[in-house]
């Protein structure tokens, strides 16, 4: 195995014919910092220009695949920042920090080498944007992905749901922010395929390694027509109009009381109100405390 360069959220190595990409920020779950998308994009454009890479297994260091956004810098610290600024906001401001991270995920989309993303722990929020622009996921049976920010304070900027499950598995997954295994993940079609957790590295090698057979220029051809289908059906404006309503959930009277509550009480906490639904955001108040 070929040692690659080591950054400071992302590191490289190449094996073979395979190039490994692993988010690499293990002490918090391979949280999404301003650094990592860039760092991963680096890494995709090294392994399209090395001719003996034939696929890219993506994965992530420690316990987890990825849980999201890093909510300590960007929801629990005081005060604005890039994910949330100080009022009034400029909602061009946010779009184009938010839609630079959403072209640097976007680069496993448009990778010249198909990639195979291994999900084990969690693929959660941003975590999940990230998967979803591979071209293959294989998960743990324990692991779970999901949303959960579409219950206040996010819309999944890359879009890929609808495209990967259809529009009302989607809307079932969106308005609800749930999070799935990936037995169901595999059910419903979201992923290719899920198994034990101790079975996972060899399902993803078996796969990478069939996939490293072919030619990459045969690999290639394929990717770019079955890419172009989902294309024509208007991707781009998808992830351009998500991308600008994620800005408004942030900045909305509802995002702001998430951004509030955080400060407060710790993004953990206000983490598990959202996701029990146990706090009216629009109300500004838990749900059964006394009007």
């Amino acid at each position: 195995m070929q040692k690659g360069n080591s950054m400071s959220t992302v590191s490289y190595e190449k094996d073979g014919r395979i190039a490994r990409i692993t988010l690499n920020r293990p002490d918090v779950l391979n949280a999404i910092n301003s650094d990592m998308p860039q760092d991963l994009a680096d890494c995709v454009e090294r392994a399209n220009a090395d001719q003996g890479v034939h696929v890219i297994v993506l994965a992530g260091a420690g316990r987890a695949f990825s849980a999201g956004y890093d909510l300590t810098a960007y929801a629990q610290e005081p005060g604005g920042n890039d994910v949330t600024q100080d009022m009034p906001w400029d909602p061009m401001k946010d779009y184009a920090f938010m839609m630079r991270n959403t072209e640097l995920f976007m680069s496993l989309w448009r990778s010249y080498r198909p990639v195979v993303c291994k999900i084990h722990g969690h693929a959660l929020a941003g975590g999940s944007d990230i998967a979803l622009c591979s071209d293959l996921i294989v998960m743990a049976d324990d692991a779970e992905i999901g949303y959960m920010p579409v219950r206040v304070w996010g819309c999944p900027t890359t879009a890929m749901w609808v495209y990967r499950i259809g529009p009302e598995m989607a809307k079932r997954m969106l308005f609800t922010g749930d999070k799935i295994d990936g037995k169901e993940a595999a059910r419903i079609g979201l992923v290719h395929k899920s198994v034990p957790v101790d079975a996972l590295d060899k399902e993803v090698e078996d796969l990478a390694e069939r996939m490293c057979s072919v030619p990459v220029n045969q690999l290639m051809m394929q990717k770019m027509v079955i890419n172009q289908a989902i294309e024509a059906m208007g991707l781009a404006n998808t992830q351009r109009l998500a991308t600008i309503l994620d800005g408004i959930t942030r900045h909305s009277p509802e995002g702001l009381n998430f951004k509030n509550r955080a400060e407060e009480m710790t993004w953990k906490h206000a983490v598990r109100e959202r996701d029990q639904g146990t706090f009216d955001w629009t109300a500004n108040r838990p749900i059964n405390a006394p009007k």
